[in-house]
């Protein structure tokens, strides 16, 4: 147990240097989008007013949940903009020069008008981020990301390995419901969620969060603009057995971190494509992320989502502490990630 936290985390990522930053979760209406973990605290990040390098206008972080920092010290924030709904947009800030780095915006049609972006994978070897957006189910899809130009485009839209699957989260005997404007109580069921890549920038693995496979593509095949949407899916490989699972990292021997959100557990996939649990507990109540810090530190956040009133019909019933943890991983890893 690093911390017990006062408002719920959404995801996590440290710096090479050790910083810890967390998004705070959309659903719980924190005040602010992004905090760090520091001296026992959280504080506001980044700390101080800013503006984008090609605007007069501050460039306020609405809803950000995704967060990676990379081998230069860029923390990179995914924000989904469903708070204000405003255009979803990747923010990189420069944590050595304390400026913002980088601004992309994600317009459709490479984010459509339900778009729900959520977490990323970072390629620092081919400088494109991989983004998992399950949108309304159906048109569930990645967001390809190439960060010299900002261009970005939408892969293997509807393909299976993005759909969520027929399976309900129950946690604890009750199963995950949303209220509906009219008052019906329904079951959902989110598509493609948990993304990562290799250290190697090989493969990317990624699978729909509803969903009890994990899958993977070649990041070469993801940013090759001259395959056809055919020729794409066709390069897509089934990888492993998978939880109902939210964020997931990997290490340097290619083990696949996650957390089994209905056993309120840490697992493990490991090279051999086989899934085990590493660590249950009634505490584990919806482990979100995961992040490799330095000297191989495995970070991770539990925020009880399954209580928040948007995922328990209504009923708000979510409360502190919720965790900052440290894991013993099975290998090292790479901050950031």
């Amino acid at each position: 147990m690093v911390a017990e936290l006062d408002s719920g985390p959404g995801n996590v990522t440290a710096t090479a240097n050790g910083r810890i930053i967390m998004s705070q979760h959309q659903f719980y209406q924190p005040q602010y989008s992004v905090v760090e973990y520091r001296d026992h605290s959280l504080v506001p990040f980044p700390n101080r007013e800013w503006s984008a390098t090609d605007s007069t206008a501050a460039v306020k972080l609405d809803s950000v949940l995704g967060i990676r920092s990379d081998p230069n010290g860029i923390v990179w924030m995914l924000d989904n903009g469903m708070r204000s709904g405003v255009t979803p947009k990747l923010v990189g800030w420069n944590t050595k020069t304390d400026k913002l780095q980088r601004l992309i915006y994600l317009p459709t049609p490479a984010a459509p008008k339900d778009a729900f972006v959520n977490d990323f994978a970072l390629d620092t070897a081919h400088n494109h981020a991989f983004i998992s957006d399950p949108a309304g189910g159906n048109n569930a899809g990645l967001i390809v990301v190439n960060l010299y130009t900002g261009a970005a485009r939408r892969v293997l839209e509807g393909h299976v390995s993005v759909l969520p699957e027929n399976v309900d989260l129950v946690i604890d005997n009750v199963p995950i419901q949303v209220k509906t404007a009219a008052g019906d109580l329904v079951r959902p069921h989110i598509g493609v969620n948990p993304i990562t890549e290799d250290l190697n920038n090989e493969w990317v693995y990624f699978g729909p969060m509803h969903g009890l496979s994990l899958y993977r593509i070649k990041a070469a095949d993801l940013i090759d603009e001259t395959l056809t949407a055919q020729e794409l899916a066709g390069r897509v490989q089934r990888y492993s057995d998978k939880p109902i699972s939210d964020g997931i990292s990997i290490d340097k021997n290619n083990n696949i971190y996650l957390g089994d959100l209905a056993n309120n557990a840490i697992g493990v996939i490991s090279a051999d494509r086989r899934y085990r649990q590493l660590a249950q507990c009634p505490r584990l109540s919806w482990v979100d992320s995961f992040s490799f810090g330095p000297e191989g530190r495995l970070y991770a956040v539990v925020n009880r989502l399954h209580r928040s009133a948007t995922l328990n019909g209504g009923d708000a019933q979510s409360k502190p502490p919720y965790y900052l943890l440290q894991v013993k991983a099975l290998a090292a890893g790479s901050p950031g990630p």
